[in-house]
């Protein structure tokens, strides 16, 4: 993927930033061009390899379009939810690197709807944070409004999110009961008809 001047930027684990400059740089006798990235949440300036945008992850910030997709995934009501924590863990941490902000999505919404019923390790709270600032930086700025804004709405979404999840699992359970009561009526049924038969 080809980046100009000015172009807004997704660096993982970093978030939103503005290409400033590029140039090339002679290290080690080797000369290759580097993107200048302003990181805006926190004002300092990255340099990456032009050569390395893909392994490391850059891509573009998501357009106004893309915001819709982004909310309506944040309150579909799917969960990824691992029960060992080395495995939620590693998943995670997988998904933040890609740097897709669906990724991210996913991760904040199954560590939210786990720190509801339990407390989160230290490393997992900092992980939820992480993916909130970095999904509210982005789309304030898509959006080109406050990050309290952004917030409340990303907060809503994720409370629809879990009614959703609690309504489907309601209907599942009752659903599972009604079966284990018609059960024992259809076999007595199937037994009382075999017994005609015969």
């Amino acid at each position: 993927m080809t980046f100009q001047l000015g172009d807004k930027v997704i660096y993982p684990n970093h978030g939103l930033g503005i290409i400033e400059r590029i140039e090339e740089k002679t290290i080690l006798g080797t000369t290759c061009g580097f993107f200048h990235l302003r990181i805006v949440s926190n004002d300092t300036t990255v340099l990456v390899p032009v050569a390395n945008v893909d392994n490391v992850g850059l891509r573009k910030a998501i357009g106004d379009d893309e915001v819709e997709r982004l909310f309506d995934q944040l309150g579909d009501g799917r969960i990824d939810n691992h029960q060992n924590w080395k495995g939620r863990f590693k998943d995670n941490s997988d998904k933040m690197r890609t740097g897709s902000i669906y990724d991210m999505a996913d991760v904040l919404k199954s560590l939210t709807f786990l720190s509801k019923s339990k407390s989160l390790s230290f490393r997992e709270k900092r992980m939820l944070d992480r993916a909130k600032a970095l999904i509210i930086s982005e789309v304030s700025e898509v959006m080109r409004q406050k990050a309290p804004e952004v917030e409340s709405k990303v907060d809503t979404a994720l409370e629809k999110c879990f009614m959703i999840r609690a309504r489907n699992l309601a209907r599942a359970t009752t659903r599972a009961k009604v079966k284990a009561v018609k059960a024992p009526v259809v076999i007595a049924q199937a037994r009382r008809t075999a017994a005609r038969a015969s």
